[in-house]
């Protein structure tokens, strides 16, 4: 019995002790289970009314970069650390949510802010692969982070990352937060949101991006400085074909839809790395940057994250055009002088372009270094020789120039090159399609200017300030201060008209001469052009045919008292003009204006005597669209703007119409059939400065072509040939949709008679009909020579007595 009773007792012992072990494990478990579940109950308790608001997100207001757009609302240009543009969520295209949601979070409107099934499956597969092969973050846990958290990899980041994301989802709507993360997310290049993506990448509205683009952006956030197109095309498009791929998986999108993206070819849109603040849809540069400036004096650094919307004044097409012009002005002028050379010479070892591992870097560095300028491309010479030059841009595309591609470059082609002036191979050269064949031309080292506005107030619609904005931000435009020559010869004869003169005055035309005692250093012996002289020229054809000696002497007859007032309402700097003791040298323009200057002055002439003031700056609004500036102009029509007796307007436009009808201008009228053109042609001494100002009643523009140093740009070059050129290329694409405008009444007080004109105050017979024309030919300046003074018509105080009474501005009498 002992025996058969003693193991039943050792098994009950043994079983009761597993018994309380399990119980113990449990009850163990539990506690240390309640404990955990306190823990984080606790931890929730107290963290959970710490979380940030979410006013940032509820009240969004991201850093938005200073925008500049064009009168027709086309984007010039933005300018902050922030590329953004927000978007409401019906704005955004389906498309690109699609490509999203594939890309990040398919199960976006499934789960409430953390995809436990998704953690599971990054979970499975790290730890099959041994390594993070995925994640698992959400979208909202993308927004969590992206707003209020850093990316530390902590314990504590992950648990306040958890609690955000729950809060997130419990206070907007699914709608909401992926509205905010569609505007938020960093895609790389200072690019937030897929909207300024779009535009940093392809230079296009979100609206229009494709399949295939929409997968190109959503593939960005995953790691925005690699897999962004700009950095890593390749890796971008590798990205993308696993978003398309999600995209079919995921029915978004058909099997024919897919094969088009995958076949569509990614076009990147390029951008000059020596301009990394700004990016630019058009040509607006010069435009942008003026605009820039003068918003920066008004908010110093707070302007650029306020979001500021900037409407300027001008049109982008018109500007296009002043490109166009600018540029092939510029570039015509540049052919017909011989080629200086190529851009640089490199070592290139022989057989180089056989690596082209190694060649397409280098082709990448000379690129970097001596970058494209719009269609002018850049490209390294394999071998070069009188009759052909190969050359290549990519790795193992070579091209080969022969015949009429060289003609630019001849002298530049050797049998044996040993100069830095000769093509052979490393050198680096510039290729341009003419008529669809390349051609050799070098970067220009002449610049050019051109500036449109609107003469009854001021506005201006085109600026272009130089051949390429890349190569410098001076704008010749404002900044440049150069000698106007002839085309400041105008304001001269307007000063004579209200000094007594008229168009049919008699003035001699013969040569002038002051001795050394009379301009305090060396004697003055100004030259017409092409030294040609005649007896007299009537005051009309003087300025038709641009005689120095004309308008030397009419300036004479005015005074430089009278002559430094008046050029002083067309808005010009009496101080950077010659002195009193040389002001008979600004008759030939040799004083210091800008192309901006002088296009606001021959608005005066344009208008009937109105004074505008250029601007660029219609109006300003906040992000929401309120007006918060709005330009008030001064307008042509308004009395208290005028700054020329409307008769002397009158009589100016009829001069300045004959001057592109008959004179050195001509060509303008015959170009473009149109009878309303008034202009002046300029060039000054050695033709250093080459200008043209032209204008109708509703635009005026200014050209002007030199070198940044003045010196020559060639005996043969003048304003005609070499400025005139751009403004005729402009006009012909603004003036078709402008009407013709016919002169108006003659004002009152002005009397015709023939071709002449007469003010009532200096009716036929009193006007002054001759000056510096005599029966012994006396002329004014010519006392040295012997000449005596005959008691004739035209001495400057003759002019005065004759007009001591007239003020045509109106007030006291003026006293000469």
């Amino acid at each position: 019995m002992s025996k058969t009773t003693t193991p039943k007792k050792e098994k009950s012992s043994s079983g009761s002790w597993l018994g309380r072990f399990i119980m113990k494990s449990i009850v163990f478990c539990a506690g240390i289970g309640l404990c955990g579940a306190l823990l984080v109950i606790m931890a929730i308790g107290l963290t959970w009314p710490n979380l940030p608001d979410l006013q940032a997100m509820t009240d969004y207001r991201p850093r938005i970069p200073l925008r500049i757009y064009s009168e027709d609302k086309v984007l010039l240009a933005e300018y902050g650390e922030e590329r953004r543009n927000v978007m409401r969520f019906n704005e955004i295209p389906d498309v690109m949510k699609l490509a999203v949601l594939a890309a990040e979070d398919d199960n976006f409107y499934k789960h409430n802010g953390v995809d436990w099934s998704g953690v599971g499956r990054a979970v499975l597969a790290n730890i099959t692969s041994g390594a993070k092969a995925q994640g698992a973050s959400t979208i909202t846990m993308q927004v969590a982070r992206n707003f209020y958290l850093s990316s530390e990899k902590s314990f504590i980041r992950k648990f306040y990352e958890l609690l955000l994301t729950y809060k997130i989802e419990d206070t907007l709507t699914k709608d909401q937060i992926l509205e905010l993360y569609l505007n938020q997310i960093y895609l790389g290049h200072r690019a937030y949101g897929f909207a300024a993506a779009a535009r940093t990448y392809f230079g296009i509205p979100l609206s229009k991006v494709s399949i295939a683009q929409a997968a190109i952006l959503a593939g960005v956030p995953k790691a925005p400085s690699r897999f962004n197109p700009k950095t890593n095309l390749k890796r971008a498009i590798e990205r993308q074909h696993y978003v398309l791929g999600r995209m079919l998986k995921l029915n978004y999108i058909s099997q024919a839809q897919y094969d088009e993206a995958m076949n569509e070819k990614i076009q990147v849109k390029s951008r000059d790395n020596s301009a990394p603040e700004t990016q630019f849809a058009l040509h607006g540069q010069y435009v942008a940057e003026l605009a820039r400036q003068l918003m920066y004096n008004i908010y110093k650094d707070n302007v650029y994250g306020r979001g500021l919307n900037v409407y300027t004044t001008v049109n982008s097409k018109d500007q296009e055009a002043a490109y166009k012009a600018v540029r092939d002005g510029i570039l015509t002028y540049t052919r017909r002088k011989p080629y200086p050379g190529p851009a640089a010479q490199l070592e290139l070892p022989a057989g180089f372009e056989q690596n082209q591992e190694k060649m397409e870097e280098f082709l990448d560095k000379v690129k970097h270094d001596y970058p494209d300028s719009n269609d002018m491309h850049t490209y390294l010479v394999l071998s070069a020789s009188p009759t052909k030059v190969v050359a290549i841009r990519d790795a193992g595309h070579p091209i080969e120039l022969t015949g009429a591609a060289l003609n630019n470059a001849k002298r530049a082609l050797v049998a044996k090159p040993n100069s830095k002036r000769h093509i052979m191979r490393g050198s680096v050269i510039y290729l341009q399609k003419v008529k669809d064949n390349w051609t050799i031309i070098n970067m220009p080292e002449v610049e050019g200017a051109f500036v449109a506005l609107d003469p009854t107030n001021g506005a201006i619609k085109a600026m272009i300030g130089g051949f390429d904005f890349n190569r410098g931000d001076f704008n010749r435009v404002t900044q440049a201060w150069r000698q106007p020559g002839s085309t400041f010869k105008p304001f001269i004869y307007a000063a004579g008209l209200e000094r007594g003169l008229t168009p049919e005055t008699n003035i001699s035309d013969q040569p002038f001469y002051l001795s050394a005692a009379k301009t305090g250093s060396k004697p003055w012996t100004p030259k017409n052009y092409g030294n040609s002289y005649t007896y007299s020229q009537t005051m009309r054809q003087g300025l038709y045919k641009s005689k120095n000696m004309i308008s030397i002497r009419i300036l004479e007859a005015v005074g430089p008292d009278f002559a430094t007032e008046f050029i002083e309402r067309f808005g010009f700097d009496p101080a950077r003009h010659p002195p009193k003791g040389a002001y008979l040298t600004m008759a030939l323009g040799a004083g210091s204006v800008t192309p901006l200057q002088m296009a606001s002055a021959y608005a005066v002439f344009a208008n009937g005597g109105y004074r505008v003031n250029p601007y660029i700056i219609d109006y300003v609004t906040d992000p929401n669209g309120t007006v918060l500036m709005k330009a008030q102009p001064a307008k042509a029509g308004d009395e208290a703007n005028r700054a020329l007796d409307p008769r002397t307007a009158y009589v100016m436009d009829d001069l300045l119409r004959g001057v592109a009808r008959n004179g050195t201008a001509a060509r303008t009228q015959a170009t473009l059939k149109r009878p309303d053109i008034g202009g002046k042609t300029g060039t000054t001494n050695q033709s250093f400065d080459a200008w043209f100002a032209g204008y109708t009643p509703k635009i005026v523009g200014v050209a002007w072509l030199g070198f940044d140093q003045p010196r020559s740009l060639g005996d043969r070059e003048t304003g005609g040939g070499a400025a005139m050129p751009i403004w005729l290329d402009y006009m012909a694409s603004v003036l078709p949709s402008i009407p013709v405008t016919k002169p108006g009444p003659l004002p009152q007080g002005l009397v015709k008679a023939g071709d002449n004109f007469y003010y009532t105050e200096f009716p036929a017979g009193q006007a002054i009909a001759n000056l510096g024309v005599g029966g012994s030919g006396y002329a004014p300046g010519t006392e040295e020579a012997g000449a005596a003074k005959p008691a004739a018509q035209g001495s400057a105080d003759a002019i005065g007595k004759l007009i001591e009474s007239f003020n045509p501005l109106g007030g006291p009498p003026i006293r000469f």
